[in-house]
């Protein structure tokens, strides 16, 4: 593995509540270093799996062909001795061009009763139609095929600042940004004993597929059962990224991934593989199944 111990140390900062984070120079570009978050649910920890999170999630996101953040693994010595796992993430703003997140677009809803960071699935959807800075219709599919991609990767932290658009200063243009922060999915704050419990027990295992975790999209109230709302087939453009994304799923590809991830130990790959192939069962696959029978039954009535 790469060790971003001594790189040269930029001035620039990042912000996000989750673990530390350095600007370092590596091979002639920059990369935002990103150290291990403080577990919640157990501060005795020494380091939670979010890096490890980060970089597997990137890359499955990379193997569907959603645009990504470049991302490395490897480790970092503190002034203190110890060594970290870290996730080397490339800065994909230049000079000129800056990253902006939805919360500030939405911000520019002058009517909203909510402010950007709220996340009320009607008041997100209202954005999409009344904003003017990037198409409506490649809006609305990003954040589909995200809504897609982390409910496979179980993902409970993609709100309004954790996806956005690159802003051309100059030219008053914005585009969408590539995907990033990835670190909240696949349980990251699991140590091994948690693992090998959801592994032995099939209650565990199923709480972690239909109940847990849950996005942090809010709808009437409450927030979004990942496998509730995909197989309701409620939602017409969901139900579209649905058969945009499925078929581009490859759980071979993804185990190549894991296979070729370092310092995963045989548990945590063994569980990681159990993790997105149930996942991708379960949800994905028994939804789009689900809504084939439903097109192909609402074809034979038309005829």
């Amino acid at each position: 593995m790469i060790d971003f111990t001594g790189l040269p140390i930029r001035k620039k900062t990042y912000a996000g509540a989750n673990g530390s984070k350095i600007s370092v120079v590596y091979n002639g570009n920059i990369y935002m270093l990103k150290f291990p978050a403080i577990p919640t649910r157990n501060p005795d920890l020494s380091y939670s799996n979010s890096c490890i999170s980060e970089y597997l999630g990137c890359k499955i996101f990379e193997s569907v062909g959603i645009p990504v953040q470049e991302v490395l693994l490897g480790t970092y010595h503190t002034p203190k001795g110890k060594e970290r796992i870290v996730v080397a993430c490339r800065d994909f703003t230049s000079p000129g061009v800056v990253l902006q997140d939805f919360a500030s677009l939405k911000n520019q809803i002058v009517d909203s009763v909510r402010n950007g960071y709220g996340t009320e699935l009607s008041d997100i959807l209202d954005t999409f139609e009344q904003q003017t800075a990037i198409d409506e219709v490649l809006l609305k599919e990003r954040f589909w095929d995200m809504f897609i991609v982390d409910a496979l990767i179980g993902n409970w932290d993609r709100h309004n600042g954790n996806w956005g658009f690159l802003y051309n200063t100059q030219t008053d243009e914005m585009q969408l940004a590539p995907v990033f922060d990835c670190g909240s999915s696949l349980f990251p704050q699991a140590d091994e004993e948690k693992m090998q419990e959801i592994l032995s027990d099939r209650n565990a295992l199923n709480l972690r597929i239909f109940n847990q975790p849950l996005s942090p999209i809010v709808l009437d109230g409450r927030k979004i059962n990942y496998f509730e709302f995909i197989s309701s087939l409620k939602n017409a453009d969901c139900n579209q990224a649905l058969k945009r994304i499925a078929p581009r799923i490859d759980m071979a590809v993804i185990q190549q991934i894991i296979a070729g991830t370092p310092v995963l130990s045989d548990l945590q790959r063994e569980f990681y593989t159990t993790i997105l192939s149930e996942r991708k069962s379960r949800i994905i696959d028994f939804s789009l199944k689900k809504l084939r029978k439903l097109e192909k039954s609402s074809r034979e009535e038309t005829r």
